[in-house]
């Protein structure tokens, strides 16, 4: 099969994933029935799967969900990142559903509180470099992997990243530029309410704690001088 044949197969298949999704979702509004729920997730899955499968046909960057410890807060999540030339540090409140919420109430979260909270740490080795900051969940429409497997309030990595290739090719000038120490790299993606984490390194590891964010930042900020 064509590259070409390949392509169209997969864009009549997305086009009628995309179809069962909308379906699902306006299923999702009236008084259940029973399964809405549960074809909405496998429509979504197999959505990501064809728009992965669309752009890795195509050579083109697509983010895909990664394996990850720990689930962050989704509403107000307050993520901190310390960063120095080869090392990035990542807090966010993890989500701890409270059994006896009954919805008739908020909870505000800041991260200046002193009571602790459940927390979670990634430590990225060998960051080459890593940002934090627009854009939020509310335009993620916009964002240019927005269609090509992007996941909110996930962790993944950019396959083909466009980025990753651009740092490299500033650095391919040097002198001392090999090109194999930028294979093992890989842009990660973590997609938050308020703001968006990327960044590029080797790899991370994941920790969580039960203090306040201004205890852990102390403990981050150790680790980042040590």
């Amino acid at each position: 099969m064509t590259d070409k044949m390949q392509d169209t197969d997969l864009e009549r298949e997305l086009h009628i994933a995309n179809e069962r999704l909308d379906r699902a979702v306006k299923a999702l509004a009236p008084k259940h029935k029973g399964g809405e729920r549960e074809e909405y997730d496998a429509a979504h899955e197999e959505v990501l799967r064809l728009e992965r499968a669309m752009s890795a046909s195509r050579g083109d960057e697509y983010a895909e969900t990664i394996p990850f410890a720990v689930k962050w807060d989704t509403g107000a999540p307050m993520p901190q990142l310390l960063v120095n030339d080869y090392r990035a540090l990542l807090a966010f409140l993890v989500s701890e559903p409270d059994p006896n919420w009954d919805g008739s109430y908020v909870t505000v979260k800041a991260a200046s509180a002193q009571l602790p909270e459940p927390l979670g740490l990634v430590e990225f080795e060998n960051c080459v470099s890593a940002k934090l900051g627009a854009p939020n969940d509310e335009v993620i429409e916009g964002h240019p992997l927005n269609g090509k497997g992007l996941e909110p309030y996930r962790a993944q990595r950019v396959v083909n990243s466009r980025w990753l290739r651009e740092i490299e090719a500033i650095n391919s000038v040097h002198r001392m530029y090999r090109p194999e120490s930028w294979h093992d790299l890989n842009h990660y993606v973590f997609w938050f309410h308020d703001s968006t984490f990327e960044c590029i390194a080797r790899s991370f590891r994941v920790e969580t704690h039960r203090t306040s964010m201004k205890e852990l930042l102390k403990v981050m900020l150790e680790r980042l001088i040590a």
